[in-house]
């Protein structure tokens, strides 16, 4: 089978579009996220992001990558998820299942400032126990997240929003006992390039790699390794919490 081989002086010879796709497809599969945003009048933003990461669980960070807010040209661009991001402070993050896709990607279109997304893919809102930010009510999986920092990149002019997770909800049926949430049970979707959409699933949990160990196979249940075991049912949406 031939392959192909491109080098930075290609790059720059290719066609505008077919060059974003290109590199947009090399860093492999992404996750499918919703940001929720509103500003300080409740109006409200929905894009779709594929640059969240993990960034550490003690405290609980994630990070994502926002595209410049001005042109090539230093003009500047309107972008209001990072705009609400940094007035109010709070935002969502929703994961995009299958039952919701072509909804979620309706939301990268370049609406007018004065249209909510929401409105226009037919997705709801969810206000998560008075939380400033809106959820995506048909994801199964949403977070919700407080600013710590938002860092520039002087190399492109793209910014990193990094959050602190202040809560997240999902099916209790996608939770294990070891803390791993099987999110390809939730029918969570993840994104190659710029418009692939792909479903997931789980090959193998492996165990904790080392040196002088073969490597083995999870059972179905997960680790074994949690003592003494979480009570889910503390944790259950309808139960009265301290």
């Amino acid at each position: 089978m031939s392959k192909l081989q491109f080098t930075k002086h290609d790059f720059n010879a290719l066609p505008r579009r077919f060059r974003a796709r290109l590199i947009n497809s090399l860093s492999g599969f992404k996750s499918a996220n919703l940001v929720g945003s509103a500003d300080a009048n409740k109006n409200m933003n929905l894009s779709m992001v594929s640059s969240v990461v993990h960034l550490g669980a003690n405290p609980p960070l994630i990070g994502m990558v926002m595209r410049p807010r001005t042109t090539e040209k230093g003009e500047p661009v309107q972008r209001d998820t990072v705009a609400n991001i940094e007035e109010l402070g709070y935002y969502t993050i929703n994961h995009v299942g299958a039952n919701m896709l072509n909804a979620a990607h309706l939301t990268s279109a370049s609406f007018p400032p004065d249209v909510c997304e929401f409105a226009a893919t037919g997705l709801t809102p969810h206000w998560h126990s008075g939380f400033p930010a809106p959820a995506v009510a048909e994801s199964p999986l949403q977070m919700g997240l407080r600013l710590v920092e938002i860092v520039p990149f002087k190399v492109n002019g793209t910014e990193f929003v990094i959050g602190e997770i202040e809560w997240v909800r999902f099916a209790e049926a996608a939770m294990k006992g070891d803390g791993y949430v099987a999110i390809e049970d939730l029918d969570t979707l993840a994104i190659s390039g710029l418009d692939g959409y792909h479903s997931t699933r789980l090959i193998n949990r492996l165990h904790y790699a080392e040196p002088d160990k073969a490597v083995a196979a999870l059972p179905q249940e997960g680790a074994q390794d949690i003592e003494p075991a979480v009570d889910f049912s503390a944790f259950r949406e309808n139960k009265a919490r301290r």
